[in-house]
């Protein structure tokens, strides 16, 4: 329960920091509309076209499974945070009572898993997106979009201890934007031609256990200097 906690945790923060206050009640504190749904889906999108899809274009191609793992974990921030807000504005507890929600979910045992599922055809992934784009659209219970969720993560290879390193260095990363610009529209996010998101990647990979601390310092010492 511990990693699904401290995700839910960090993500309030984050939240926080980037949304002030009572961002729960759907305004940021510049008074700009937040909608988790919408960011959700458009996530889906960006993951669904991580897949050579297009029959008139690159057919060739591979899917593009490290940036499909991203795609994932952005979807996840933003799943959790309609949980946040949900659980918030309806008075259904704290977020340890999120937390211990998920764990008692459909389809978290195998999610916990470390050992790969079956790998499937890249279209039945594509569907597996889609039908989590389906509950988001035709379903407003929260629980059955986490579960959701968890089964489409679960199929596509991206499981609990892999999810839970890549939501730590994407959470940095995406306090490392806002402390440079990301909001204002200044922050370069191709750095030397290499999209940061990447950049990310390569620094969890090569060193084991980084703390968070560490992984913002890297991040500022890999940054383009104006």
């Amino acid at each position: 329960m511990h990693r699904i906690l401290q995700m839910l945790e960090l993500q309030q923060e984050l939240n926080d920091a980037t949304n002030g206050e009572n961002w729960e009640e759907g305004l940021t504190k510049n008074n700009k509309r937040i909608d988790w749904r919408r960011c959700i889906y458009l996530e889906a999108a960006e993951l669904i076209d991580s897949y050579p899809w297009k029959h008139w274009k690159n057919i060739d191609a591979s899917a593009d499974y490290e940036n499909i793992k991203i795609e994932i974990v952005d979807i996840w921030h933003f799943v959790m945070s309609e949980a946040l807000r949900l659980y918030k504005v309806k008075n259904l507890g704290s977020i340890a009572d999120i937390a211990k929600a998920v764990t008692q979910m459909q389809g978290f045992d195998q999610f916990l898993e470390a050992k790969k599922s079956e790998q499937l055809d890249p279209y039945e992934e594509i569907e597996l997106v889609e039908e989590m784009i389906k509950t988001l659209f035709c379903n407003e219970d929260i629980n059955t979009l986490i579960i959701s969720f968890l089964t489409m993560s679960t199929k596509l290879n991206l499981k609990l201890p892999e999810l839970y390193t890549l939501y730590i260095g994407k959470n940095i990363l995406n306090k490392f934007r806002q402390n440079h610009g990301y909001k204002e529209g200044s922050y370069i996010k191709e750095w030397d031609g290499v999209e940061d998101n990447v950049v990310m990647q390569k620094i969890l990979a090569s060193k084991d256990d980084i703390t968070p601390e560490a992984l913002y310092n890297a991040l500022e010492k890999a940054y383009p200097k104006a």
